[in-house]
Parts: structure tokens; sequence; C-alpha cells
């Protein structure tokens, strides 16, 4: 896959750096707000960070983090869920430029066996469903950090349970979590890296971080949050004890709001690495993320700027190009979102999945108009003002 061009872009480059920017809101504002859309949305727990030029400027918890009603604050261990992804992508590309792997090689290059050769690991790895189908030995890294592998979201919600093949690696854009475990099964089986200790360590470590991990901690039990169903019922905090690339994370607000920082300045990477996580490398087609496998739209009805970036959405936007990364369960809901000229994020998590409703708000409300593609990422849920 070759990066996409958008018309017009490359002669515009040079006044990218003087797109106004907005005022950031101080962190009273940011505050009050966030009360404010957690009331409108009954959301129980959510926590905010704000990134300027490349520096965390404001780390905020508000409201819960148990149905006990003990406080949520910024060092609270919460569910990262699919922002996970975007760590190991960012884990991946350190691999890559330090000559581990070639993100544009065949997965079948690096594994010992055939895929379908592997047993299936319960409802997990169903690499065996794979025979027969050669089109498995097309698939690289890359495809599988831009969701281009082929596959469904995960096997075990295809009709029959089966993991298959729906499309030609590397054609098109469909979010898939069997994409990305099959991506850690190749770096585990086919080059003995244990991806759970390779993120601690080019990751986790490296930023100093004490409340983020990929599988859960016994020290982490004092200050967890639970979370909160659409429906307002509790729900305890998963302590997941398998690494899973696809979701396995959990962080605090703190320690995610430095990760972002170290992401988008490209700690631990070069220059050209760096760019290369967020670059548009493959048009997304469709009308909304979920479900996975929906028909793509005619050309016409296309966003022409939305794109599928390393382990990231990217976007163009009035204050310049940007991406995004959401994260969702049953009772969680987390968003990432980035303006690379200014270098400013906003990383919310929720311990509360009502609060999906307030995002978009919230994110312009503390960053201006960004062009996030809020209706693509969570379909027809209806966004309070």
């Amino acid at each position: 896959m070759r990066p996409i061009r958008f018309a017009g872009l490359l002669a515009a480059l040079p006044l990218v750096g003087a797109l106004a920017q907005p005022a950031l809101p101080s962190s009273a504002s940011i505050d009050a707000e966030a009360a404010r859309l957690m009331a409108a949305t009954q959301a129980q727990g959510l926590a905010v960070a704000v990134i300027d030029g490349g520096q965390v400027v404001h780390v905020g918890a508000y409201g819960k983090r148990n149905a006990a009603g003990d406080p949520l604050l910024p060092d609270t261990v919460m569910y990262a869920a699919s922002l996970t992804k975007t760590v190991f992508a960012y884990a991946v590309m350190q691999l890559a430029e330090g000559g581990r792997l070639d993100l544009d090689k065949s997965i079948a290059s690096y594994l010992p066996q055939a895929l379908p050769d592997y047993p299936s690991q319960a409802r997990y790895a169903p690499w065996a469903d794979l025979a027969g189908d050669a089109r498995w030995r097309r698939i690289t890294p890359r495809m599988l950090l831009t969701h281009s592998g082929g596959f469904a979201n995960f096997a075990f919600l295809e009709p029959d349970g089966r993991l298959r093949i729906h499309f030609e690696p590397g054609s098109r854009y469909a979010y898939s979590g069997e994409g990305m475990i099959l991506l850690q099964f190749v770096l585990e089986k086919g080059l003995g890296i244990d991806v759970g200790e390779t993120v601690q360590r080019r990751v986790f470590d490296r930023l100093g971080l004490r409340r983020t991990g990929m599988t859960w901690r016994d020290d982490f039990a004092p200050n967890v949050a639970d979370g909160w169903k659409a429906d307002g019922s509790p729900e305890p905090h998963d302590r997941r004890s398998r690494v899973r690339a696809a979701g396995s994370m959990d962080t605090s607000i703190a320690d995610m709001a430095r990760i972002a920082a170290a992401h988008l300045n490209g700690i631990s990477l070069s220059e050209k690495a760096t760019a290369a996580l967020t670059v548009p490398l493959l048009p997304i087609t469709t009308a909304s993320q979920f479900p996975t496998l929906q028909t793509e739209l005619p050309p016409s009805r296309r966003r022409a700027d939305l794109a599928a970036g390393l382990g990231v959405v990217t976007f163009e936007g009035p204050q310049g190009p940007g991406y995004f990364k959401g994260g969702h369960n049953d009772s969680t809901g987390n968003t990432w979102v980035c303006v690379k000229p200014a270098k400013r994020c906003v990383v919310i998590l929720a311990n509360d999945v009502r609060a999906e409703r307030a995002f978009p708000q919230l994110v312009r409300f503390i960053l201006g108009e960004t062009g996030v593609p809020w209706s693509w990422e969570y379909g027809s849920l209806t966004f309070v003002d």
C-alpha cells in the first residue's frame, strides 16, 4: 500500500503551519464543561487529558470510579479498550525501525510453519480455518495495522464462528481485532518476541508509567474503576490475564496522557518513523466503522480525506491533518484525538459508556472544530451539545 494523496494537499503544505489555532480553554473551564456534559449524559465517571505543543497541559478526573461512590482520580486504573491497538502499533513501529521486521513482508516469511497448521486456542486464533485459502500468505504487518487483512472484527462474531478472509488483503478497510491478534501471533511465534514484555519495556517503562499494563496487576486493585453500561447498571472491572494486542491494556488518564504525548512526539522513533505512524495509507470507503464488513459507498459519497494509518484513523480538518482512535465495550468509552500542526491532543477515558454521547462536544470545546469523523466512528449514536 502507498500513501493516498488528496487533491491540492501538497500545494497547501506550506500554509499548514500558519493555520489559525483557537486558544485552549482554562483548566477550570474544562472541569466545568466536563461536569455539565456528565450531567447531560448521566455518565458517572470521566477523565480528560489535554496536550498542547506536544506537552501535557491538563489532566482531570471527574465523578465516581465505582458504585460505592469512591472518586475517580487521575491515577485510577481504567480500561483502555481498543486504545491498546494504537499503543501496540507504536511498539511495532519501534521493532520495524530497529530491523526486527519489515512491515511490507508477508507474514508467511516469519512463521516456521504454515499459519493454518497452528492449532486453535479456545475461541481465539482459529488459524486452521484458513486452510485452503492461500490469500493469508499475501497478508503483511502493515495490512493488519491498517485493518485491511480481510477479516471480520473477530471470528467468533461470524455466523458460524469460523475465521475467513472476506476480500483481497490490503484492498479495503474493515476494522478487525482479529488482525491485531494475528500480528501479535506472528511476532510471538515467528520472531520469538514477547509482546507483553516488549510493550512494557519499550513504552511503559521508557515513559516511567506506574499505573499501566498490558494485563491486570494486583497493585491496581486499591484504585481501579468499575464501569456503567448504557442502561445505568454497574459492571466490575474485567481483570484481564492474557496479553491481547486488540485490547487488554489497563491505564490511568495521567499515564495515557504521557503515552499520547510520546506517540505524538515520536519518543524512541526517528522523525520519519513517527510520521509513518499517522500518514494516510488506505482510503476508508464505508459510511461508518461498524458493522465491520458493510458494503462500500460509491466514490461520490465517500469522505475523501478519511484514511487508515497504523493503528489510527487519519483525517483532514480546518486545523490541518489529524488522527484519532476510539475504544469501547459495554461499560467503557474512550477516545484519543490529535491535531498534528499544533501538536494538540485530547484523550478521554470514561468508565461509563453513556459518556460517548458527549465526546464530540467535549473535544470541540477544548480544541475547536477539528474535523473528526464522529458520525463514521459512532454511527447513529445521538450526541449531546
